[in-house]
C-alpha cells in the first residue's frame, strides 16, 4: 500500500457518525486518496460503509456511560481490545492520516494512531464536543467544527470552522421517485393537494416522537401525506397499509429522493440531519432530545438554528395537546421565511473546507 496516500476514516454508533465520512468519499478519491474504514464490529456503520464499496475493518467497541450500568465494568476492556486491534490494523494499513467523525469506536482508533505517530483530524458535528471527541481532541492535529459557536470550546491552535460535510448525491434527489418509493404519490384527481410531511427520528428511531406522531395521526393525515422514518424496530404493525401514511425503519440509498419529495420536515435535532435540511433549504420543525435522554447537545443544536431563522423548535415535553399540529401549521405558513434564511447561510456544505484541512497532510 502507498503509505503517503492512504487515509483511514473512523466513526460509528449512529448514522450521524458515518454519513459525513461517506460525504467525503468522492472528494477523497478525486484527490488520489486510498480510503479504508475502521468501525465497530456490530454497529450501523458496517453496512453503510460496505454499501459504499469501501474496505471495512471492525474492532471491539465499548461505551463510556454517564450513568450506572453493569457494562461500565466490562466495556473498558472492550475499549482496550479495540485499541490493540486498531494498533495492528494501522500497522498493516500504514495510513498517512486518520480522520475521526466521533462515536466511541473512534476513541481507540485515535489513541492507536497517536501511538504510531499518525496525524489525526477530528470533526465535531454538535455545538459542544461530546465525551468521545473530548477524549480524542488532545491527540488530534486539527479539529473541524460545524457550528461557529463551537470554536470557543476547542483548542484555538487546532480549531477550524468548516461546517458539516454533505453528501453530493443529496442535491440530486428526485421528488417523484421519492413519492413512488414511499407509495405516497399525490393524487391529481384529489380535491385538495396535501403536502408531504417527512418525520425523521434518527437512525435509531425515537420512541417518544413516534408515540406523539401516532397519537396525532388522524389530524395529521387530514392535512398531510405522512412519511415516517421510525427507526430500528419502530414500526407499528397495526398502521401498515393506512392510506396516506408510510412507515419505514431506515432509508439509505433512497434518502435523497425522499428528502426531495418532502415539503416540510419534523425531526430530532441531530447535527448531521439538520445540516442536510439546511443544505436543501427544507423547512423543518425540530424536537430535540431532552436532557433526561441526552447531554443536551440536540437542544443546543436546535436553538442555534432557531436563532438564525432556519428552524422552529418544539420541546419534547410540549408535543401533546394539539401543540405538535399547531407548530407544523405555523411552520407551513412561515416556510418561505425559513427558506430565505437558509439561502443566506454560509455553512450549507463543509465538504470542500474539510478537504482543505485534509490536504495539509497529503
Amino acid at each position: 500500500m502507498n503509505a503517503q496516500r492512504t487515509i483511514v476514516l473512523t466513526g460509528g454508533g449512529t448514522a450521524g457518525h458515518v454519513i459525513p465520512n461517506l460525504a467525503l468519499l468522492p472528494l477523497l478519491i478525486a484527490h488520489g486518496w486510498r480510503v479504508e474504514y475502521i468501525g465497530s464490529e456490530t454497529g450501523i456503520e458496517k453496512g453503510l460503509v460496505e454499501a459504499a464499496g469501501i474496505p471495512f475493518h471492525g474492532i471491539p467497541s465499548g461505551k463510556l456511560r454517564r450513568y450506572f450500568d453493569w457494562r461500565n465494568f466490562s466495556d473498558p476492556f472492550r475499549v482496550l481490545a479495540g485499541a490493540v486491534k486498531a494498533w495492528s490494523l494501522l500497522g498493516r494499513l500504514r495510513p498517512r492520516l486518520v480522520f475521526s467523525k466521533g462515536g466511541f469506536v473512534a476513541v481507540p482508533v485515535v489513541f492507536a494512531a497517536r501511538a504510531r505517530g499518525i496525524p489525526v483530524i477530528v470533526h465535531e458535528s454538535d455545538l459542544t464536543p461530546g465525551l468521545a471527541n473530548r477524549l480524542a481532541i488532545p491527540f488530534a492535529e486539527a479539529v473541524c467544527a460545524s457550528f461557529p459557536e463551537t470554536m470557543p470550546h476547542l483548542p484555538k491552535a487546532k480549531a477550524v470552522l468548516t461546517g458539516a460535510p454533505i453528501r453530493a448525491e443529496l442535491f440530486q434527489g428526485n421528488g417523484a421517485k421519492g413519492e413512488t418509493f414511499l407509495g405516497l404519490r399525490a393524487d391529481p384527481a384529489a380535491k385538495a393537494w396535501k403536502p408531504l410531511l417527512l418525520i425523521v427520528g434518527g437512525s435509531m428511531g425515537s420512541r417518544n416522537l413516534n408515540k406523539a406522531v401516532r397519537a396525532a395521526l388522524p389530524d395529521l393525515l387530514a392535512r398531510y401525506r405522512v412519511a415516517h422514518l421510525c427507526g430500528k424496530a419502530g414500526k407499528d404493525a397495526a398502521l401498515e397499509g393506512m392510506p396516506g401514511y408510510r412507515q419505514v425503519e431506515f432509508v439509505s440509498a433512497e434518502m435523497p429522493d425522499v428528502l426531495a419529495a418532502a415539503d416540510i420536515i419534523l425531526s430530532r435535532a441531530g447535527s448531521n440531519a439538520i445540516f442536510e435540511f439546511l443544505a436543501l433549504q427544507k423547512p423543518h420543525l425540530l424536537v430535540p432530545l431532552p436532557l433526561t435522554a441526552s447531554r443536551g447537545d440536540q437542544i443546543l443544536n436546535a436553538n442555534a438554528f432557531a436563532a438564525e431563522g432556519y428552524s422552529r423548535v418544539l420541546p419534547e415535553e410540549e408535543m401533546g395537546g394539539g401543540r405538535l399540529l399547531q407548530e407544523l401549521e405555523i411552520l407551513g405558513a412561515q416556510a418561505e421565511m425559513h427558506r430565505q434564511a437558509m439561502r443566506g447561510s454560509p455553512f450549507r456544505n463543509g465538504a470542500e473546507k474539510v478537504m482543505e484541512v485534509i490536504s495539509r497532510f497529503s
